[in-house]
């Protein structure tokens, strides 16, 4: 069974960068894909990054250009690059590995105020 476990949340001003992390507890073999989901409030939660495993990645229009998905050499691990965040981005974030088995993290919470 896989665990995936997310670090990197807090609280960060308006403008500013984190850096979330999601790490899988055992070798995926590079398959599957991964993705960033975010929960906002009184929102559903929403799929906001995929990257396949040629390394392509798409965003959804809100995200795009201000995040950036990546993942480690060895695809065991997946990263949220995200800058210039607003309050409006405040929320808590998943990651989640679509392989054999849909997988996903704790959540992490992410809030931007000043």
């Amino acid at each position: 069974q896989v665990h995936l476990v997310e670090s990197g949340g807090g609280l960060v001003q308006p403008g500013g960068s984190l850096r979330l992390s999601c790490v899988a507890s055992t070798d995926l073999r590079g398959i599957g894909e991964w993705a960033w989901h975010r929960r906002l409030k009184d929102k559903e939660r929403e799929r906001i990054a995929l990257i396949d495993p040629d390394g392509t990645a798409t965003y959804i229009g809100s995200v795009k250009g201000r995040f950036t998905i990546s993942t480690s050499n060895n695809r065991n691990a997946v990263y949220l690059q995200m800058d210039n965040l607003t309050p409006d981005d405040t929320g808590v974030y998943y990651c989640n590995w679509i392989g054999p088995m849909n997988t996903w993290g704790q959540g992490t919470q992410v809030t931007v105020s000043s």
